[in-house]
């Protein structure tokens, strides 16, 4: 029954992607049908050819990255922590992100570069809080992160207040904005993109492991928290590639692994992985594309569509799970 389902659901996921991908490559201010943007592709003095291939083409590739980078850190962070409201921003990764780009706007650097100081300052106080948690349990780890983001919080909301009216590009991009997208930013991505995915489904049976708690792991022969730790330090990594790209984009890696997990009616790791990356994908592709014709011709940050799918729908999830509708 559960190949079956899961069959289905790669079915429908690869149709969807196709739809969406295709009515996507429309959205813009070149209106085409299909077919001439088929033609365009084949002719290299083609306006709409240069259009498709390095501003709209570009942006849907990295909507679909950054959605499977967000939906399996989410699905390992879920897994790790043992509660499905957890995401991978929980240890302080969205705090320390937002104080690289008011850090980055104070220093006065072009737009260009919030997205690396954003990735530098995730990385550093992930650094930091790993470190500080160090031979400690998870629990301590997480309530670290917590007094970590809120230390930077405080920070960040000072500055904000301090700049005034000229915070808006900072807001801007924590809202989450994909218009930077290249092909040179896509193949950095694939990077840490492959590498996670491919750590997180090599440590698959652990992670199945984890799922009967840590006193039944440690009888298996797992070291839990080592496990929990250095799956924590890869999906931080693969949010702090996330982040630079594309700024705080939120409740993908949150939904998204549960909605797999209500679909499959399964827990087990080397399903919900795989489909979690997809779906991950997918979902932040449709919303990229909403978010560009909403309002046409204002775009709406990507961040705001997710959290209003997000927020409802996990909301109808987690009510519906605990059997109160």
């Amino acid at each position: 029954m559960i190949s079956k389902r899961l069959f289905i659901s790669f079915i429908f996921i690869i149709f969807a992607y196709i739809v969406i991908f295709l009515i996507a490559l429309n959205i813009g201010e070149s209106q085409a049908s299909f077919t001439e943007i088929v033609t365009a592709l084949f002719d290299e003095d083609s306006k709409l050819r240069t259009i498709v291939l390095e501003s709209r083409m570009p942006r849907l590739v990295m909507a679909i990255l950054i959605g499977m980078l967000l939906a399996s850190s989410g699905a390992v962070t879920q897994t790790i922590f043992s509660n499905p409201i957890a995401d991978p921003y929980i240890i302080g990764i969205a705090s320390a992100a937002t104080f690289g780009a008011v850090l980055a706007y104070m220093l006065k650097v072009p737009d260009y570069y919030y997205g690396f100081f954003g990735f530098a300052c995730c990385c550093l106080f992930a650094l930091l809080i790993f470190k500080m948690s160090k031979r400690s349990s998870i629990a301590t780890l997480l309530i670290i992160g917590i007094a970590v983001s809120s230390f930077l919080g405080a920070f960040t909301s000072f500055f904000v207040y301090y700049i005034g009216e000229n915070s808006f590009k900072v807001m801007a991009w924590l809202m989450g904005y994909l218009g930077l997208a290249s092909w040179d930013k896509i193949a950095i991505l694939l990077v840490p993109l492959c590498f996670c995915l491919l750590y997180f489904y090599a440590h698959k049976n652990e992670l199945n492991i984890i799922l009967s708690g840590d006193d039944e792991a440690r009888n298996l022969g797992v070291d839990a928290s080592k496990v929990k730790r250095n799956l924590l330090i890869v999906s931080s990594l693969a949010v702090a590639f996330g982040v630079a790209f594309s700024g705080l984009i939120g409740f993908v890696g949150l939904i998204v692994p549960h909605i797999v997990r209500l679909m499959l009616k399964n827990y087990n790791n080397i399903l919900v992985l795989p489909l979690c990356t997809l779906l991950g994908g997918l979902f932040l592709l449709f919303c990229d594309c909403l978010a560009r014709t909403a309002l046409a011709p204002v775009e709406i940050p990507i961040g705001i569509i997710t959290s209003l799918f997000g927020a409802p729908i996990f909301l109808m999830l987690a009510l519906k799970a605990r059997r109160f509708l």
